[in-house]
């Protein structure tokens, strides 16, 4: 069943209600926290389905790949953006690497102060 969340003009808390799609627009929803009816949806954010096909697509713009070889901060621009391309969790040693580039620091000082990060590259 959907959740919907909400926001109350009385109190001004949010929560979210689990309601099926014929009680969406019968249910008299409630705020749990004061019992106001005065409460407003909240829309969340939209997905978009895509295949695979059209993620890589998104990467495979050329104009990308321009300085990640010199620049640690463009081979970070190009991660974060294959990371949400791909739409998985990445581990948190993907965020520490991220994070590095972002701060200038090259791959090489990088793969000297975290040496063990080179064992599981498959694993990212």
């Amino acid at each position: 069943m959907p959740n919907y969340s909400y926001t109350c003009r009385q109190c001004n808390q949010r929560f979210t209600e689990t309601l099926s799609y014929e009680d969406y627009e019968r249910a008299e929803v409630r705020c749990p926290h004061c019992g106001s009816d005065q409460i407003q949806r909240l829309i969340g954010r939209v997905r978009f389905a895509r295949s695979g096909e059209s993620r890589l697509d998104n990467l495979s713009d050329p104009a990308a790949l321009e300085g990640i070889e010199d620049d640690p901060r463009a081979m970070a621009r190009m991660l974060r953006q294959m990371g949400s391309e791909m739409g998985e969790e990445a581990r948190p040693e993907f965020d520490e690497v991220v994070n590095r580039l972002e701060a200038g620091q090259s791959p090489e000082e990088i793969e000297k102060d975290l040496p063990e990060l080179g064992e599981g590259m498959g694993d990212f």
